[in-house]
């Protein structure tokens, strides 16, 4: 998005005087602030859908992305070969492509594991709180009988 068009946003949004989304502050408190709008949730379908597209990005890009690099490597080659200067140019290009490339498939890699593990873990914490809860509820069952005895 360039700069122009998201200041034009910006000033749009602030003609309509909305607050559906605040940058960069806090919500406004007192008389006539708007509610709070609660907690962040997410739950194990919201994280598996996170890692879902973070794993298929990663396998598209590591598809056609690679693609493009091995195409561009061999007409700089070529270029080369043939005397362009162009063709050095390519070259830098391309490397500078391979670059970025490993450093988004690495971060897609990353968010694709990471929202797997969350998912396991909280799995994890809420078994262990399903176990902690059930044992009190027994606890609690057990001071039931003896008050009624």
């Amino acid at each position: 998005m360039a700069w122009d068009e998201w200041e034009q946003l910006k000033t749009q949004a602030a003609e309509r005087n909305t607050t559906a989304v605040q940058l960069n502050r806090v919500p406004d408190e007192g008389p006539g602030a708007a509610p709070p709008g609660g907690d962040l949730r997410a739950d194990q379908q919201d994280l598996a859908a996170v890692g879902d597209s973070a794993f298929r990005l990663f396998d598209q890009l590591g598809k056609y992305g690679r693609d493009a690099w091995s195409i561009s490597q061999t007409a700089a080659k070529d270029l080369s070969t043939q005397g362009f200067a162009l063709g050095g140019a390519l070259d830098h290009v391309q490397e500078r492509w391979e670059k970025q490339l490993k450093t988004l498939l690495d971060a897609c890699a990353h968010i694709s594991n990471h929202m797997d593990f969350t998912k396991n873990a909280h799995a994890g914490d809420e078994y262990y709180i399903y176990g902690v809860i059930s044992s009190i509820a027994t606890l609690d069952d057990g001071f039931t009988e003896r008050t009624q005895r």
